[in-house]
């Protein structure tokens, strides 16, 4: 089928979509429409953000926006099902590490437990001074919505690839490469209805790789190259995280009966 692409900064990246049938430009059109507004409301660096306005609630309430409320239920079920390898409550421990902006408000914990998120409907409360960030799963929940968005708009099929995070829809079959530590570039098959996710952990704590991944205490995360599939994005994303914090005896078992497979 012949598509339209293009190619636009977002989430911190540069992100790629393509649309396939008669809808074309108006399809990529919804589909950054929907990524410009998670932007807005999940950027732990915004302090006007809705996941700032979360973190600096105080035990309050905050109504928030319905995909707020799902990303929450999400990361908080992915959370407790992987034994804490996922986990979205390290916030404070990523401002201490200066990887992350420190917006002021009360101490926070550095990280705390799927329990301390409350949620009740479309809002939420923390029940202690944690602080949450999406930054493991929230790019892959964005393009599932861009997904959906094409699909609305009359896109027949589809691809967003936001910068290691891709989902492609329509039966259309999507070249798939692997890039190794060495930075090399190696061809794997295609993708086709499905989603895939790459986390890179430096050997060395440098640079080299940006991903900062916290894992539970008494562990670290293990250097390499993290690559998930999915049926989702938001899954492959977050299991990214759960391969590079889960002892090597049990990643594979725990990520399968998560819904993923390393590759």
């Amino acid at each position: 089928m012949d598509a339209v692409r293009r190619m636009r900064p977002a989430l911190g990246t540069f992100v790629e979509a393509g649309a396939c049938g008669g809808a074309g430009l108006a399809a990529i059109e919804a589909a950054f429409s929907v990524l410009a507004q998670a932007q807005e409301l999940w950027s732990f660096q915004d302090p006007a953000s809705e996941l700032s306005r979360i973190n600096a609630s105080d035990g309050g309430w905050i109504a928030v926006h319905p995909d707020s409320a799902r990303l929450l239920r999400l990361a908080r079920g992915l959370m407790t099902a992987s034994g804490g390898y996922f986990n979205f409550t390290i916030g404070g421990a990523q401002v201490l590490r200066g990887s992350l902006p420190d917006h002021g408000g009360r101490p926070a914990l550095a990280c705390g437990t799927a329990q301390d998120v409350e949620l009740r409907g479309n809002a939420v409360r923390l029940r202690r001074p944690v602080r949450l960030v999406f930054d493991g799963i929230a790019k892959g929940f964005a393009v599932d919505l861009a997904c959906r968005a094409m699909r609305r708009a009359g896109a027949a099929a589809g691809w967003i690839n936001a910068g290691g995070d891709l989902r492609v829809f329509g039966g259309l079959d999507l070249p798939l490469v692997l890039r190794g530590e060495d930075g090399a570039v190696r061809p794997c098959g295609t993708l086709r209805n499905a989603a895939f996710a790459t986390s890179q952990v430096s050997a060395d704590g440098g640079d080299t790789f940006p991903a900062d991944i916290i894992a539970p205490a008494g562990s670290s995360p293990q250097a390499g190259v993290w690559s998930v599939l999915a049926r989702s994005a938001w899954r492959a994303d977050a299991l990214t995280k759960v391969a590079a914090t889960a002892p090597a005896s049990v990643r594979a078992e725990l990520l399968e009966r998560l819904k993923g497979k390393l590759i």
